[in-house]
């Protein structure tokens, strides 16, 4: 790992993405988007981030999936939070909480996110 705070955003929402990894960036994380499973799956693997916050519902490999091999790839050396608008009875999402470390709801309350990483200067 690096000594700065790696996090990556996984959102298929563009506009959403950047927006959060602004934020974050502002708190001097080092902060990349991907767009979809597939390019969060070789991202992280390049990279090994400290955390991923992850949307659940996306085309293709959806959040759900993704920590689910993010799981069986990195065990717990990854820091996963769940960001989604949809409830635990939707498809997938008890899922995905049951598999991640921490889950927050759309939209994303700042402090309550910054309570969950790690200082920005690790």
């Amino acid at each position: 790992m690096h000594d700065e705070a790696q996090v990556i955003v996984v959102d298929d929402n563009k506009d959403a993405a950047e927006a959060l990894a602004r934020l974050l960036e502002l708190d001097g994380y080092t902060v990349r988007i991907a767009l979809d499973g597939d390019s969060a799956l070789a991202l992280i693997d390049e990279l090994r981030p400290h955390c991923v916050l992850l949307d659940i519902e996306m085309p293709g490999i959806d959040g759900c999936e993704l920590s689910r091999r993010l799981r069986e790839t990195h065990g717990d050396d990854i820091v996963l939070i769940a960001v989604t608008g949809w409830d635990e009875e939707r498809e997938g999402v008890a899922e995905t909480f049951v598999r991640v470390d921490h889950y927050l709801r759309k939209p994303i309350d700042s402090t309550a996110l910054r309570k969950l990483l790690p200082p920005a200067g690790r």
